[in-house]
């Protein structure tokens, strides 16, 4: 798995400025609507550069090996970048639904409670859809039930 597909999924590699709140600005106004947008976007965009480089990579690299353990090799590394970007098209739809939730007014409230997710942590982790309580809370839940 090369480095920038690494890179692409992990939302800390994107560059843009964070956003800087105004004095009484309420929250998720348009202003911040808009930088959520842009960030999604541009996510987006990079993701489907990544998965169009792996159909090109996929089509133009695959060869012929007399030797079996190259053979499998190749066959190995195919696996993992394909099993790289079903991750990153799983993104995609999140970031996909993400930008729905903008058009809709939804986008930067808990799906379970309601609560503001708050700025800095939809900075961080642009498809959240839960508050850090209520995900705190599902990943208790998931660890005692082993789901």
């Amino acid at each position: 798995m090369s480095t920038k597909s690494r890179t692409q999924s992990d939302p800390s590699s994107l560059s843009f400025a964070p956003y800087k709140e105004k004095k009484g600005e309420e929250y998720m106004s348009a202003a911040q609507r808009e930088h959520f947008e842009q960030i999604l976007r541009g996510w987006q965009r990079d993701l489907m550069e990544v998965v169009d480089a792996t159909v090109g990579h996929l089509k133009n690299e695959h060869e012929l090996y007399a030797d079996p353990v190259d053979q499998a090799a190749q066959e190995e590394e195919f696996r993992l970048e394909l099993r790289a970007r079903d991750r990153e098209r799983q993104l995609i739809k999140k970031i996909e639904q993400s930008l729905d939730a903008i058009k809709s007014g939804d986008y930067g409230f808990c799906e379970d409670c309601g609560a503001e997710i708050g700025i800095r942590r939809l900075e961080a982790r642009p498809t959240a859809t839960k508050c850090i309580d209520c995900k705190t809370y599902q990943e208790i839940r998931e660890k005692q039930t082993g789901a």
